[in-house]
């Protein structure tokens, strides 16, 4: 398995502390505060932990505060119920005695019954497809210092976008996007794990594409927009492998009152769709008049592809 792989894996196993309680560590992807997807994937990891053999079907999480990269995150869960075929459990996660993020997931036992789902949408295969780093390597030269970690440091998984922006150049797009994503090498057969790293991994793209649309380049601005995701949804409908290719199609249908909203679908090569999710978050374009607003850091934890 390669390395960086095999250390998220390990990254979502977190340390048992009491029979409800796990701590988990942070990776710095180059990024200004812990990527939210690692929160959503531990929280989930830490939820599972106390399910037996029901599976995830929903998540509903908030951010609430930046989390910090070098202290370790007290995942705290609560049992709310476990019923005949559903069970519930709320997960806060704490840094400094402080909730830095909260969330909901509900498993349930699996079950047969009606099936009908959205057609995938007809777009370029991956195969053809350049990757993120290839897409940036002319341009190395000409990204700031501080967001070269970000934009081409080594990740898990591997982004291969259907239609990519040029972030020096961007232009005005419409508010849609997909993107071919996969985790770099073959994973073990564990449904949970899949979920969890999907999780994590449902956290990229999804809200720059609300900026799509206003013609914003290397990510948000340059610093002069601040970004950063306020809550995150995820409905798991079908098991998947999330080291076979996956297309994940987002849409913005909004952006108003400082906020973006966007939703994405995820979907196997065959076109069955696996899972869905929506997410908001703070889109702000500082006002220069004000000197005494402090500079926004731009390395955000939502690369724009």
């Amino acid at each position: 398995m390669h390395p960086i792989l095999d250390d998220l894996i390990h990254l979502l196993k977190l340390e048992r502390i009491e029979e409800n309680i796990f701590r988990g560590d942070s990776r710095d992807i180059g990024s200004a505060q812990v990527f939210g997807g690692q929160v959503v994937a531990q929280a989930l990891s830490a939820a599972h932990h106390t399910v037996d053999e029901r599976v995830a079907h929903s998540l509903h999480a908030y951010f609430l505060r930046r989390g910090d990269m070098e202290a370790p995150i007290v995942y705290e869960v609560d049992r709310s119920r476990d019923g005949g075929s559903f069970s519930v459990r709320r997960v806060v996660a704490i840094q400094h005695g402080r909730p830095i993020f909260n969330l909901a997931a509900s498993f349930h036992k699996q079950e047969d019954g009606f099936d009908h789902q959205d057609k995938m949408p007809d777009v370029e295969g991956p195969d053809n497809l350049k990757n993120a780093t290839e897409l940036l390597s002319g341009i190395i030269d000409k990204i700031p210092k501080n967001l070269k970690k970000f934009l081409t440091g080594k990740r898990p998984f591997e982004f291969r976008p259907v239609q990519p922006i040029d972030i020096l150049n961007p232009g005005k797009l419409p508010p849609v996007n997909h993107v071919w994503i996969k985790a770099v090498s073959e994973l073990p057969n564990d449904n949970h794990l899949h979920q969890c790293l999907l999780a994590y991994v449902s956290d990229f793209q999804l809200l720059a594409t609300s900026l799509r649309p206003h013609g914003v380049g290397i990510p948000f601005g340059g610093g002069k927009i601040q970004v950063a995701s306020l809550d995150h949804a995820l409905w798991f409908h079908r098991d998947c492998r999330v080291d076979e290719w996956l297309l994940y199609s987002s849409e913005s249908p909004n952006a108003s009152g400082a906020r973006g909203f966007a939703r994405g679908q995820i979907f196997k090569q065959d076109g069955t769709l696996v899972a869905s999710v929506t997410q908001e978050g703070l889109i702000r374009v500082p006002d220069p008049i004000h000197k005494s607003s402090s500079p926004t850091d731009p390395r955000l934890h939502n690369p724009i592809l």
